[in-house]
């Protein structure tokens, strides 16, 4: 029975984060320098993602001894200047395998990536965060906007060379294991990027009169973004104003309130000791709104001897009607009042 090899050296006290806490995590650490901007994003900082990617993700181990990882992008230009500084050679100066190399291709395409991928024209700034000030005197908001990220899409190819077989197979391996999800992601400078991994070619010599030796090229996408922090854009908001009112101490006399609707009268409806019946015969049309009540319980309205309803809000009245209040009074030895406001129609 086999035993696994990789046995955790401890138990994990706490659950991982996932959804909305996870998110808040990711923001956390995109501005933990203290900066409510994100950190710039280009060319020059994929590349040396990538090539942490390659180095921690990629590692390969082989009879106890990890196969070195060339830790710049191979290029024409700077391969002849590598070779005189590297690390991988014997002591006739010459290249000592097993190695894994790093080659960029130098067009970079406009990118698919799913998550920036938007048809806005004119590279317009967008809002981005709402960040309070404080200058020692007054509070205030400070508006932080960015430019919409670019998408751009880096093409790689990891390189392994190497004289044995299970060289070969422990690297690939390890990457199919990576790309087992169809993609892998890498963090840079805080920015999730994903990697997409391609096509898997052989450039192997196997000739019979040159020394034999594998090489087998894995290419990689790279579906990154642009962000440049010289297009970032800092404005001031509103701030917090002080005002101040003067007002003025003098006594002034309470002016008469003047009705500015002269088809708008009040109307009082009283009723004496003993008298708990009114009617009246209107020779307008006029809105009865119910006002003030004094000494009333409960009123009930009737137009024309039909019963309109009781302790109602409005009465509508027409010309030549015949209203009749009759009221159910709190103390019966006092006098009882209804005040109505008439808006003539």
């Amino acid at each position: 029975m086999a035993l696994p090899k990789k046995i955790k050296p401890y138990l994990p006290l706490t659950e991982p984060k996932t959804l909305l806490p996870r998110r808040y995590e990711l923001l956390e650490k995109i501005n933990k320098d203290g900066t409510y901007l994100p950190k710039s994003l280009l060319h020059a900082d994929l590349d040396r993602g990538f090539l942490d990617f390659v180095r921690d993700e990629l590692k390969t181990v082989v009879t106890g001894k990890i196969i070195p990882t060339v830790d710049i992008i191979i290029t024409t230009q700077n391969w002849s200047q590598f070779t005189e500084t590297w690390d991988f050679q014997n002591l006739d100066k010459n290249v000592d395998p097993p190695l894994i190399t790093t080659v960029r291709n130098p067009e970079v395409k406009f990118g698919t990536n799913p998550a920036v991928m938007y048809n806005i024209p004119n590279r317009r700034l967008y809002f981005y965060a709402q960040v309070p000030t404080w200058d020692g005197q007054r509070h205030g908001m400070d508006i932080y906007k960015i430019p919409q990220p670019v998408p751009v899409d880096i093409t790689y190819s990891v390189k392994i060379i190497c004289n044995r077989m299970r060289e070969l197979n422990a690297f690939n391996k390890v990457v199919l294991e990576k790309f087992a999800s169809k993609q892998a992601y890498q963090v840079i400078k805080g920015h999730y990027i994903p990697i997409v991994m391609g096509n898997i070619t052989d450039e192997s010599e196997l000739t019979i009169e040159k020394r034999k030796y594998y090489i087998q090229t894995y290419e990689f996408t790279m579906l990154g973004f642009l962000i440049d922090e010289d297009e970032f854009e800092v404005s001031p908001a509103i701030n917090r104003l002080l005002q101040v009112v003067e007002l003025d101490k003098g006594v002034s006399r309470k002016q008469k309130k003047i009705n500015n609707n002269p088809a708008s009268t009040n109307l009082d409806v009283l009723f004496v000791v003993g008298n708990s019946l009114i009617s009246q015969r209107f020779d307008y049309t006029v809105n009865l709104n119910l006002g003030e009540t004094s000494n009333v319980k409960n009123f009930e309205v009737y137009i024309n001897n039909l019963y309109y309803g009781e302790n109602v809000g409005i009465i509508q009245v027409n010309t030549g009607d015949v209203i009749k209040i009759e009221i159910t009074k709190n103390d019966d030895s006092l006098e009882s009042k209804i005040q109505f406001n008439n808006l003539l129609l």
